[in-house]
């Protein structure tokens, strides 16, 4: 796979690749993470999205799913790798290892779509985190923590989508990553709020949503316009 652009301290209008420094690939080629991203938001949690001309196509069946999933990939490695490059004040030896263990996990993640997509795969994709403050513990993690919870629902969203009996599996291996990740997250906020009904329902199940709820809440992050309306929907 050849690296794409290396990212840089600027927050705003980063691209999302740069190379894998410390590659632990292999002890994660299994797991690949949720789903964010693109796009306008949506008047409806099924409306589509009204693309631009020069939208992103993420396609259909299930290379237009994994592109879902590598879009999300992009984006949270580009946020993990911003924040380790400037570490919010006051961060822990413990919290660095911890933070550094889940850049290089959606480095990974990333890095393992791309090769599975080929020339299927879409673009790099650019983003916008001007609206996080990364010199702030508090603003890094509520960001890190949205970002986790919304790639565990949307992976459970996702799942049905797929008619590869393989991808399905991998995306069982993925959730239950993010899910690892999520758990970490809320942790270090608040200690024993890994699985509150936020995130899990009355059933003791990770609650889930549909690829049009997760682009509406994820477009703040993403600059480049993407056309998702080729999604399956069922």
């Amino acid at each position: 796979m050849d690296p794409q652009s290396t990212a840089t301290n600027e927050p705003a209008g980063t691209s999302l690749h740069a190379p894998l420094h410390r590659r632990k690939f292999l002890l994660f080629s299994g797991a690949a993470a949720a789903t964010l991203v693109l796009g306008q938001a949506c008047s409806k949690k099924d409306d589509p999205v009204m693309p631009g001309a020069n939208a992103v196509n993420l396609g259909s069946g299930d290379t237009g799913v994994l592109n879902y999933a590598y879009a999300l990939e992009q984006l949270e490695a580009a946020f993990y790798m911003q924040v380790m490059l400037t570490p919010y004040s006051g961060m822990s030896a413990l919290e660095t290892e911890y933070l550094r263990d889940i850049r290089d996990h959606e480095i990974a993640h990333r890095d393992f779509f791309k090769a599975a997509l080929g020339s299927n795969a879409i673009q790099d994709l650019v983003v916008n985190f001007s609206s996080i403050n990364f010199s702030s513990r508090d603003s890094v993690l509520a960001t890190a923590k949205a970002f986790e919870d919304l790639g565990v629902s949307a992976y459970n969203g996702a799942g049905k989508l797929l008619t590869s009996a393989d991808f399905l599996t991998l995306a069982g291996k993925i959730v239950s990553v993010e899910a690892r990740h999520a758990a970490l997250i809320r942790d270090l906020i608040s200690n024993g709020t890994f699985a509150n009904s936020e995130v899990i329902d009355a059933n003791g199940l990770d609650k889930s949503r549909t690829p049009a709820e997760v682009l509406a809440i994820a477009g703040a992050y993403v600059t480049t316009p993407i056309n998702a309306n080729n999604l399956p929907t069922n």
